[in-house]
């Protein structure tokens, strides 16, 4: 039986952008940008919320050609493939983040071979594991609901959802990791201190 391609959630609806966001005519809620902003390890911060219920689904993971945007931010050569990686990060039962990764080819050579099968395993918790990471600047975006999307765990979000990307350097080799805060996520308190950093690069 033909089954069609997975249709990703959420597409950037303009420029990321890095703070302050004067540019744009909308700004995140106040809870959720300490989590935007956040310069520690998502996974850990999210484990931390929820008292450890949290986990991850893997909604699709193939080599593919990354999107335009996506290869501007990794200076990929327009036919370049790469890993391309879609979760729903669970906590209390809910999904609370989706987030896409995009891993070049060339980065998944040599030591960094073991991120091809990552299974259900948070990407980003074994990113801030690696001794030599090291992590450019945050930027935000408001991303737009896809219509062609129909995972039925999303089907109550609206049409917009506010998201972060940053590129990470691992042993000098460049991966693209975009989350996006979906409407279960309502945090009361933000972030706790950082348990998990990496080195920071601009």
């Amino acid at each position: 039986m033909y089954q069609s391609p997975f249709e990703s959630p959420f597409e950037p609806s303009g420029d990321w952008l890095a703070q302050p966001l004067e540019s744009l005519h909308r700004q995140p809620p106040a809870a959720l940008l300490p989590w935007l902003l956040h310069p520690g390890s998502l996974t850990a911060a999210l484990k931390q919320l929820s008292a450890g219920d949290f986990r991850v689904q893997v909604l699709s993971q193939s080599w593919q050609q990354p999107r335009l945007e996506e290869r501007r931010a990794l200076e990929l050569r327009d036919r370049s493939r790469a890993l391309v990686r879609e979760v729903l990060l669970f906590g209390c039962g809910l999904p609370w983040v989706y987030a896409r990764s995009v891993l070049p080819m060339r980065s998944l050579q040599g030591r960094s071979r073991y991120l091809r099968s990552l299974d259900s395993r948070p990407l980003g918790e074994l990113l801030f594991g690696e001794p030599d990471i090291r992590r450019g600047p945050i930027v935000l975006n408001q991303l737009r609901r896809n219509p062609h999307c129909r995972l039925a765990e999303l089907a109550g979000e609206g049409d917009s959802a506010w998201g972060r990307r940053s590129t990470f350097w691992l042993r000098d080799k460049p991966l693209l990791v975009s989350e996006t805060f979906l409407s279960d996520f309502r945090p009361e308190r933000a972030p706790l201190a950082k348990a998990e950093t990496c080195a920071e690069t601009e």
